[in-house]
């Protein structure tokens, strides 16, 4: 896939019926970074999950290649701004 498609397809899943299922990404990652905050004893913002995640597809992707690696990540680094500039 080139950087084009990589891009379109993160953009066509985190628009589509994902928030039927997980609930809106403002929801979803307030439900993540609470149970990382007291797993971790550290408070975690909803950003800081969305950029966990990210991370963990960059340690994936650092062991083979996988497609979904890179554009679940491209998704998660959207949505991590998507939430950093909705607390701003």
């Amino acid at each position: 896939m080139n950087r084009g498609e990589i891009l379109d397809e993160a953009k066509r899943l985190t628009n589509a019926d994902r928030q039927k299922f997980y609930g809106t990404p403002a929801i979803n990652f307030n439900r993540i970074s609470r149970l990382l905050s007291a797993y971790l004893d550290s408070e975690i913002t909803p950003e800081q999950g969305a950029m966990i995640c990210a991370l963990i597809k960059v340690a994936r992707s650092m062991e083979t290649y996988k497609a979904d690696n890179y554009i679940d990540g491209a998704a998660y680094f959207a949505i991590a701004g998507e939430l950093a500039n909705g607390r701003k």
